[in-house]
């Protein structure tokens, strides 16, 4: 029996001497389908729903540091779940109610007390995609303005994830947020610095 590189090379060189270079290209082309029967059409759908995830990541960032609860709450899924040191909420309406209660409303404007200019910074996501659901885990940092207006790193953590396609768009089924320095579950009291 020839070899899989035998065969590639002797195809070439009958391709290249009856001039079909079309042959070298075929023979030579990687095949549609991988050693585990996924397709390339599937093996590239879950990477565009990696990516559309990444997304939905990011703008739960900038939704939170904008202060943006409208639409913060329609990342969600309508019985979407957010599960943190706040508090837990079921539901668009009340997890938009707890978040403008917990964080108030409009840009943060108070250096040196939490609540000054903020960011989310997100890495390290590893997510797994199942058809039209999918779990991930995200670190975070959450950094603050200090008393001098400078960067202060504030708590760090993890979420757990799990997600839904709804009509094509994926959104947060639920959010469970943990710190992890200094350690917090969900259910526990948030971090609040010394001063």
């Amino acid at each position: 029996m020839m070899s899989t590189k035998k065969t590639v090379a002797l195809i070439a060189l009958l391709a290249i001497g009856f001039g079909g270079a079309e042959a070298v290209l075929v023979a030579t082309s990687h095949p549609a389908r991988s050693e585990d029967g996924n397709s390339v059409e599937a093996r590239l759908q879950r990477l565009e729903d990696r990516e559309a995830i990444r997304e939905l990541i990011v703008e739960y960032g900038h939704m939170v540091d904008t202060r943006n609860w409208p639409g913060f709450a329609n990342l969600f899924a309508e019985d979407g779940e957010w599960v943190g040191g706040m508090g837990d909420a079921k539901g668009r309406a009340t997890i938009q109610k707890m978040m403008e209660d917990t964080m108030g409303s409009g840009a943060p404007k108070l250096p040196g007390t939490g609540n000054g200019p903020n960011l989310h910074i997100f890495t390290n996501e590893v997510i797994k995609v199942d058809g039209d659901t999918a779990t991930g885990v995200t670190k975070w940092m959450f950094v603050v303005t200090d008393d001098q207006n400078h960067p202060k790193p504030f708590y760090l953590g993890h979420y757990d994830d799990k997600f839904v396609r709804v009509n094509g768009e994926w959104k947060f089924q639920r959010r469970a947020a943990y710190g992890d320095i200094p350690q917090a579950a969900p259910n526990m009291t948030p971090y609040e610095p010394t001063k």
